[in-house]
């Protein structure tokens, strides 16, 4: 049996898929429309090198894994080694629609089957640098989102002890919780409450100081120009323009207008069959982040760019709803960055006429 794999994959391109987990990997070979091999080994890259080296020393491989919590550091060590990597979205994934059974294994067979058809999608692998200078971004988010539950659970406090009286209402700002360190409490309600306020305070810290980097790379040399077209559209500053542009990468990798707004997921999903159409809601894939920050950027250009305040009014008036016609500005926006990204023009504010 041994024999007869070594032959058909001799000098053959063979295709591998693999099944990432924490602390193992399923991986499954295909050659020639046939299963060649299957293994399982620990999640090492070294394991995965000396299997690959040894077991197929004169093949093309093409090596296929799903993205995940693992983000893309395989995909570099593979490709720095001379194999090609595809990474694939997980919902991009054909698979039989009577599957009732999933497991590792059966999974890398998926992939490794997908990947010799050539059904499937390949995501986009940003480089290195992009990467870590993103997550400064995404690290912003996570420490905002922190920021919040810090704040929540100051509120509850408060509305738990009944602590309400005579403090401030409707929305609060970051000074209206760090003045409540001057409350005259018992001492265990008092450690409890510097406890969270010392906790917030450092939040807003380093929220400032992340804030600061990401406005030093707006600087760089490979951003400058991407955040200088985004700042002239309305309704973008400079924060939201480099998030964006860590965000999206090259925008010369959209071909059409169409698919930079199918990335945002700010595109209608539809159910179609024969003569009958159903659009539903967006499809809200990519990131839920970025859909936010174009809505509200959406909202403040409708004040300042009359064309894009029609185009509100108009969808407004034939849909009845604020939602979809903010959402069909947001889109309007993602497309006109694009455009004006790829033609090297400034943005300028249009005219009804």
């Amino acid at each position: 049996m041994r024999k007869m794999q070594e032959y058909v994959v001799k000098g053959n391109r063979i295709f591998i898929g693999l099944e990432d987990s924490k602390k193992t990997w399923k991986l499954c070979v295909r050659c020639n429309r046939m299963i060649v091999h299957e293994a399982s080994m620990p999640a090492k890259y070294e394991v995965l090198q000396s299997y690959l080296f040894h077991k197929f020393p004169a093949c093309e491989i093409i090596v296929m894994y799903e993205a995940g919590f693992q983000g893309f550091w395989l995909h570099d060590l593979l490709e720095e080694d001379g194999y090609t990597c595809i990474v694939t979205p997980a919902n991009k994934v054909t698979q039989a629609k009577d599957e009732r059974v999933k497991t590792d294994k059966r999974d890398a067979r998926r992939l490794a089957k997908n990947l010799e058809n050539g059904d499937y999608v390949g995501c986009h692998v940003p480089d290195r640098e992009r990467r870590e200078d993103r997550q400064i971004s995404r690290t912003l988010n996570q420490v905002q989102k922190d920021i919040t539950s810090t704040k929540n659970r100051i509120r509850r406090f408060l509305d738990f002890h009944g602590l309400n009286t005579g403090l401030k209402t409707g929305a609060w700002y970051d000074k209206d919780y760090l003045i409540l360190a001057g409350l005259d409490l018992s001492r265990p309600l008092k450690v409890s409450l510097d406890m969270n306020l010392r906790l917030l305070e450092t939040q807003l810290s380093v929220r400032d100081d992340l804030r600061k980097e990401l406005r030093e790379l707006c600087q760089k040399e490979r951003y400058k120009t991407a955040v200088l077209v985004k700042s002239s559209v309305p309704g973008i500053g400079w924060f939201t323009a480099i998030r964006l542009t860590l965000e999206w990468g090259n925008m010369f990798r959209f071909r059409t207008g169409k698919h930079i707004a199918s990335f945002t997921g700010l595109t209608s999903r539809e159910y179609s069959t024969g003569d009958t159409v159903h659009r539903g809601r967006i499809t809200g894939q990519s990131s839920e982040y970025l859909r936010a920050w174009l809505i509200e950027c959406a909202w403040r250009a409708i004040r300042k760019d009359p064309v894009l305040l029609d185009k509100y009014r108009r969808v407004s008036q034939n849909s009845g709803s604020s939602k979809k016609a903010i959402v069909a500005v947001a889109r309007k926006l993602a497309v006109r960055m694009w455009a004006l990204e790829t033609t090297g023009q400034l943005y300028c504010v249009g005219v009804i006429v």
